[in-house]
């Protein structure tokens, strides 16, 4: 087990790719989503490290190993007229959890929310993960559960903008 102290936290490089990816793979399965992963360690390296990036990493690292990793990109709200953090992904390996780099990883992004004039950081969490529902709750994050979540996939993209197939 790690020591919070004794972990590092530090911006993504292009040499933590392989391993971001790794762990996305493991979130995936950690959410009883293992075939959902469609993207590839190049996609991942181009959102994060192009010119203009989609997305941004911080690392948890820990004997000079990657065990942890959020990735977040800005959101914007309307009415606030800033920008926030959306948090797309916080993970730490099954072996480094409990030991406090969760919440090392919040607290260096509440950091850059800080720093960057970021008004909020929001983030999902699954109804059946009691564990991290149990520990959102204890660093003060509040549900928003009088939103509905809805998504166009490629399909309902497609069709909405007029060049793909009728839906049922």
């Amino acid at each position: 087990m790690t020591n919070p102290q004794e972990a590092f936290i530090r911006p993504a490089t292009p040499a933590d790719v392989p391993a971001i990816w790794d762990m996305i793979v493991e979130l995936a399965v950690y959410e009883l989503e293992p075939d959902a992963v469609a993207a590839t360690a190049a996609d991942i390296d181009r959102a994060l490290f192009a010119t203009h990036p989609s997305a941004f990493a911080i690392i948890a690292e820990s004997e000079g190993h990657p065990v942890g990793f959020a990735l977040w990109f800005p959101s914007f709200s309307t009415w606030e007229g800033r920008c926030g953090m959306w948090l797309e992904d916080l993970y730490v390996r099954p072996s480094h959890r409990k030991t406090g780099l969760g919440r090392a990883l919040l607290n260096h992004l509440a950091n850059i929310c800080v720093e960057q004039g970021l008004t909020r950081m929001e983030w999902w969490v699954l109804n059946w993960n009691d564990l991290a529902k149990d520990f959102y709750d204890r660093i003060g994050a509040e549900p928003m559960d009088e939103w509905t979540r809805r998504r166009l996939d490629v399909e309902g993209i497609t069709h909405l903008a007029g060049i793909g197939p009728e839906r049922g």
